[in-house]
């Protein structure tokens, strides 16, 4: 009998949230995402040491004024082609979460990413540019896909996020759960079943919404703060999951069935796209995902800046 991770991974796509590339390595994901926070995490490890230090050798070769810039985005990419090496699937690179609000600066570095990629000989194809789910990181996100850069719209937490990101034609999505009930248990101080979920409500919403209306955005669960949220949303197209969770998952006995399914019947009207002044009503209106998108926005910026105070020692 098969355990409930193999059980998951005949109705999911199941990818691996983390820059660890010995859990890559065991778990054998089909994709992987990175975010600032988890490269730092994996930085810190002497055993990717040599990612910084391929990162510093290759800045310093720029002037002073480019350096920094250029060492962090190399590490970005450095841990990408590493993580590409143990999947056959899509790894996500992050833009610098302080570019969030600047459309002009995402674009550019997220180019920038993809030709870093290429020299390494990474095709665009298997490479998700990875963008807050602001406005401006939407915006971005439309004129990239045009271009033929796929992008990951994270930090997405309504349905506002996800209507306009379905707008722009991204290529996925990735919808937080952990983080939306961390913030209704704060507020609320309820305690909360894998069914009445806040989270889990909210993807299993946009996952419907996506199906009914007929989007090609793939929608990816993110942010799991336990199994039972995994197993209520079971069937959606790609869970990214913890090496933790994927470990605690695998050990437990209960058999898992699909939760989601994506044979909905079609709406028959045209969703009508959402105007700025729409999302940023919409966004406003919610006041989790408003405080939520803004938290998560100046954590990933934090973890940023530490792994930039560690670049800046070794390019000293």
């Amino acid at each position: 009998m098969t355990n409930p991770l193999e059980q998951l991974t005949q109705h999911t796509t199941v990818v691996a949230d983390t820059g660890d590339i010995n859990s890559i390595q065991r778990l054998r994901p089909i994709d992987a995402t990175t975010n600032p926070s988890l490269i730092l995490k994996a930085a810190s490890d002497s055993n990717y040491r040599h990612i910084l230090d391929d990162g510093i050798t290759l800045a310093q070769r720029l002037p002073a004024s480019q350096r920094l810039q250029a060492a962090m985005e190399s590490v970005a990419v450095g841990f990408g082609v590493e993580i590409l090496r143990h999947i056959p699937g899509l790894v996500s690179t992050e833009v610098d979460a302080r570019l969030s609000f600047d459309i002009p600066a995402t674009l550019a570095q997220a180019r920038r990413l993809i030709a870093l990629y290429q020299a390494r000989g990474i095709g665009r194809e298997r490479v998700l540019i990875k963008i807050a789910s602001t406005w401006e990181g939407i915006q971005a996100a439309k004129q990239l896909e045009q271009e033929g850069i796929h992008c990951n719209l994270t930090l997405l937490f309504c349905m506002a996020q996800a209507q306009a990101a379905a707008d722009a034609g991204a290529t996925l999505i990735s919808p937080f759960v952990g983080r939306i009930l961390d913030w209704h248990v704060q507020k609320t101080g309820q305690q909360y079943s894998a069914e009445t979920d806040p989270g889990v409500v909210s993807v299993k919403a946009i996952y419907e919404h996506y199906k009914r209306n007929g989007y090609n955005t793939v929608v990816m669960g993110a942010s799991f703060r336990n199994t039972g949220e995994i197993r209520a949303l079971a069937g959606c197209d790609k869970l990214t999951i913890s090496p933790a969770l994927l470990d605690a998952l695998a050990n437990e006995e209960a058999a898992l069935t699909p939760a989601l399914h994506d044979d909905l019947p079609r709406n028959a009207e045209v969703v009508t796209p959402l105007s700025e002044a729409q999302f940023r009503w919409q966004l406003n209106a919610d006041a989790m995902a408003t405080e939520k998108l803004a938290e998560g926005i100046r954590l990933f910026a934090a973890d940023i800046e530490k792994l930039e105070t560690l670049l800046k020692q070794g390019l000293a």
